[in-house]
């Protein structure tokens, strides 16, 4: 065999969808962990400036967005990790349905780790849904926002009483209803949207949703790629059975 046929015989091996989920997932976490980390530490800064003067009234809201970005360490390492054993067992569930060797052979505790990973992906693929989903909501209170200190700065904008419009964060449950100020009006609050906290805080949570959603396609990727490959070894495992004499 000739090296040219050998690298085509190589390159036949490549699992080149869990390849490509592999580096979507990576960029994806990547792109929540980091964007969401810093996002949440920008709008603990914008609350406790102009929302919650008082450190009692958002003492829980502080330690929740703590916990958060702990838990933001932990994912990132999780699926730093189970992203690598995929992309392994991609290479193992894809060399043994193309049989680039005919010596190798699938054995049943082969068979049940890639079902296993088909189960736990499908888990995680869900979950991600509702990460997904979950982190829409500051982009929403963001653009809320936004999108009323840019009502107040057109000159088409009928506005009779600019200090009539205000953004009140207690309605989103981020704080207690006791705390004070709790809302922001007029020009005080179109002072908060020409800050670099509020712009940066809203675009990197943009992009830590978009990271979130990078993240679910990549693990529907992995879920398509390791279901198709498992019940091939599974159906190759009954006709090896059925062959044998």
């Amino acid at each position: 065999m000739g090296c040219f046929e050998c690298c085509i015989k190589c390159l036949g091996g490549v699992p080149y969808a869990s390849l490509v989920a592999t580096i979507l997932c990576f960029s994806g976490v990547a792109l929540f962990c980091g964007c969401g980390h810093v996002a949440l530490t920008g709008t603990v800064t914008i609350l406790e400036n102009h929302f919650s003067t008082l450190p009692s009234d958002h003492a829980l809201l502080t330690h929740v967005v703590q916990l958060m970005q702990y838990v933001i360490y932990g994912i990132a390492s999780f699926f730093f990790l189970y992203g690598i054993i995929l992309l392994a067992e991609g290479f193992y569930t894809t060399s043994a349905v193309k049989e680039l060797h005919s010596e190798f052979k699938t054995t049943i505790c082969g068979r049940c780790i890639s079902g296993m990973f088909v189960f736990l992906t499908y888990i995680l693929g869900v979950a991600w849904l509702g990460v997904f989903g979950f982190s829409a909501v500051p982009v929403f209170v963001f653009y809320n926002m936004w999108s009323t200190c840019a009502t107040m700065r057109s000159p088409g904008a009928n506005i009779t009483s600019i200090d009539s419009i205000c953004v009140d964060v207690r309605q989103y449950g981020v704080i207690s209803w006791n705390a004070t100020p709790g809302k922001v009006c007029g020009s005080a609050l179109g002072d908060i949207c020409n800050t670099s906290e509020f712009y940066l805080s809203y675009h990197l949570y943009i992009v830590a949703c978009a990271g979130a959603g990078a993240t679910v396609i990549a693990l529907l990727i992995y879920m398509m790629a390791a279901t198709y490959n498992f019940a091939v070894l599974k159906f190759k495992s009954r006709e090896d059975c059925c062959t044998k004499f």
